[in-house]
């Protein structure tokens, strides 16, 4: 009888304890964001507690790759996704993100110029933008690449990192920026062979292509126009600089959006509108990326991040022409 007893007292107990452990996560906003936004480096470990403190609603945040990770992550768990808002969709992959969000109408999209803005039902709404660009650490003793066919050169052999455009957001910025200079014929896939002997190695994303040029690994790499600003702000330096090209650079806009069918509606909104007012100095700080809120004035350090004067938009590329691209490269890639 007492071993009875003592079963259903521990059985009892699971029970009392998955409950409260359900409750639990029942109370939580759960954001999945790419890797760099969670990272020791990114904003989300000041951020997060600041909100939560403003708000008194709790934050799960899931770091979920890069943001073609995060995307086929949630296109995985479909209807049983644990995110209640996704953080850092590209405007280049949001096609693929629509069918999993809500439109919200954020008071704060009155404060975002409507060049930013990709999305007309605001299932994703812009909170940082930048433009892809090579950056060149200045005291590796190469010229000074002055346009995307100087990278072709002999001279560039095994000094660029380039990124994946099937698993980066980043790598196919670069592909859609070849695209829009060189169409989809043999200047392109001209280009490409060149750039398949020339490049060190093709990173699966940003993140550890950053870290092998940091390392020293190769003096450039495929990046954006405002990473200059984090060496200047964090290591007093304006040695590695954005190289950029009179021939146009491939804007990319960040978005975040609130996944449907959320129970957390109210707290996903709270969470939008904190990202587009009190969030954007530090992302734009941390992201080196530039804020769209029209009203957050820069430190000076952004001084070193040059706009290019063109600017081809990656969103205005359709899906079926973005495969069709990815394939190519493959093809050339692997040929």
């Amino acid at each position: 009888m007492k071993k009875a007893l003592f079963l259903m007292l521990i059985a009892a107990m699971a029970v009392m304890t998955a409950a409260a452990q359900a409750s639990a996560e029942e109370d939580v906003l759960t954001v999945y964001s790419y890797d760099s936004f969670a990272s020791d480096w990114g904003p989300a470990g000041t951020l997060i507690p600041k909100f939560e403190e403003e708000t008194g609603i709790k934050v799960n945040l899931v770091s979920a790759g890069d943001a073609v990770e995060m995307i086929s992550r949630v296109e995985l768990e479909g209807e049983n996704t644990k995110a209640d808002v996704i953080l850092g969709i590209t405007d280049d992959f949001a096609y693929r993100a629509y069918p999993y969000l809500e439109s919200y109408d954020s008071p704060i999209l009155s404060d975002i110029p409507e060049e930013l803005k990709f999305d007309p039902e605001n299932r994703l709404i812009p909170f940082d933008y930048g433009a892809f660009a090579f950056v060149w650490d200045s005291e590796c003793g190469l010229d000074k690449p002055e346009s995307l066919s100087d990278l072709t050169k002999e001279e560039y052999k095994d000094k660029v990192i380039l990124i994946d455009p099937r698993t980066s957001s980043v790598g196919l910025g670069l592909l859609l920026w070849t695209y829009n200079i060189y169409g989809d014929g043999d200047e392109f896939t001209a280009w490409w062979k060149a750039m398949k002997e020339n490049a060190l190695t093709i990173a699966d994303g940003w993140s550890s292509a950053y870290g092998l040029f940091t390392e020293g690994e190769a003096p450039i790499v495929l990046s954006y126009t405002t990473s200059p600003v984090y060496h200047v702000m964090n290591d007093n330096t304006t040695r590695y600089q954005a190289l950029v090209f009179d021939e146009g650079h491939e804007a990319t806009i960040e978005g975040i959006g609130i996944v449907k069918g959320t129970d957390k509606r109210e707290e996903a909104e709270a969470f939008v509108d904190f990202i587009l007012t009190e969030a954007q100095l530090d992302i734009a700080i941390a992201n080196s990326m530039y804020p769209v809120n029209s009203s957050i004035a820069l430190p000076d350090a952004f001084d070193y991040a040059p706009r290019p004067e063109k600017l081809f938009r990656s969103g205005e590329t359709s899906p079926e022409k973005t495969e069709e691209l990815q394939a190519a490269w493959l093809d050339i890639m692997t040929e």
